[in-house]
């Protein structure tokens, strides 16, 4: 989705990126100065997808239509800059939401063709592994980084600003998917991750559930079989009218979803020599993950790189951020690029 087109001034050390997100039901858009984020917007309508229990993507695709002008001009304003003076435009093409992602490219692809200016085709996923990159604007290669969202799990080695490997990752559902799976179960409301993770500080965790893959080695992670207890758990409950607490099964959930992926980090940066360890995706918002991570990091004798809890959520600053790697690269895309609705995590 990159080309190798040569845009007269598309070297600066410190481009101004605008940065664009509608891959589901965020509608985003950042401005960036080198690694230095000048703004941050977000319309969201997830209050609108509450209200049937998960994202129905022909209304994602409808706000993301009424709300792209305004979060473009928005994130402008807040940055004190003109469009003209940008020097390129980033837009997440995919994975996600196809409709959604539409949206965005659609308008991206418009403002950098009325502009003259590069566009920037970026990977949504590589957007969650740039975002360390605002939180630490000295942060170099190579680290290693937990990648935790609602469509990926898994532990990657950043060898180059533009090329990582991927150390092992989820055989089956992803961290954040089994969380709102776990929600719907409780009986929590949407988005799941946040009110699994408030409910869990109540609970005592002294619910016996699968702790994922116990092989020796490697970095692969399932998360199927612990969904399946913490159903078959509630339900037996339920059935045998049996008194049970949601807190207690939130907790011992969270604690066997959670606690692998600290350890398998640890392990992988103790493995491939990296001081540092990164993380990114929306699972990386919640409280118990990113104070186990600090914790394990700091007995480790590891520096931990966490972006703020705004920049793990869907956002653009993560976006523009990963377009000034690609910027810097010299890979632009051609105005034909389209939406994915997947893409590989490579």
């Amino acid at each position: 989705m990159t080309t190798k087109t040569i845009y007269p001034g598309a070297r600066k050390d410190e481009p101004l990126i605008l940065g664009i997100e509608s891959s589901c039901d965020e509608t985003a858009a950042a401005v960036i100065r080198g690694r230095r984020l000048l703004s941050d917007e977000i319309i969201s309508s997830a209050n609108i997808q509450a209200q049937f229990g998960g994202v129905v993507p022909e209304i994602a695709s409808r706000a993301h239509t009424d709300a792209v002008d305004e979060v473009v001009s928005r994130a402008l304003q807040a940055a004190h800059v003109q469009k003209e003076e940008l020097d390129a435009v980033a837009v997440t093409y995919g994975a996600g939401l196809l409709g959604a992602l539409l949206v965005g490219v659609s308008f991206a692809k418009g403002l950098a063709y009325g502009l003259n200016k590069p566009l920037i085709a970026v990977n949504h996923i590589r957007g969650h592994l740039a975002a360390a990159y605002l939180e630490d604007p000295a942060l170099e290669p190579p680290f290693v980084t937990l990648l935790a969202s609602g469509g990926h799990t898994a532990v990657l080695v950043t060898e180059t600003p533009t090329r990582f490997r991927c150390l092992g990752g989820t055989l089956d559902d992803a961290a954040g998917e089994a969380f709102d799976k776990v929600a719907r179960i409780l009986s929590l409301p949407y988005p799941g991750g946040p009110h699994v993770e408030a409910l869990a500080r109540e609970g005592k965790n002294c619910v016996p559930l699968p702790r994922m893959l116990k092989g020796e080695g490697g970095y692969h992670f399932s998360y199927s079989g612990l969904k399946t207890a913490v159903i078959n758990y509630v339900h037996t409950k339920q059935q045998r009218g049996e008194e049970w607490s949601a807190a207690d099964v939130a907790c011992s959930f969270q604690h066997a979803a959670l606690d692998i992926l600290v350890k398998k980090t640890v392990e992988a940066a103790r493995e491939t020599d990296c001081r540092t360890v990164t993380a990114g995706g929306g699972v990386i918002a919640n409280g118990y993950l990113r104070a186990a991570l600090t914790d394990a990091c700091c007995a480790a004798g590891l520096r931990l790189v966490l972006p703020a809890k705004r920049r793990c959520t869907d956002n653009a600053a993560m976006i523009a951020a990963e377009g000034l790697v690609q910027y810097r690269a010299g890979n632009f895309a051609p105005l034909s690029l389209n939406a994915q609705a997947y893409l590989p995590l490579e």
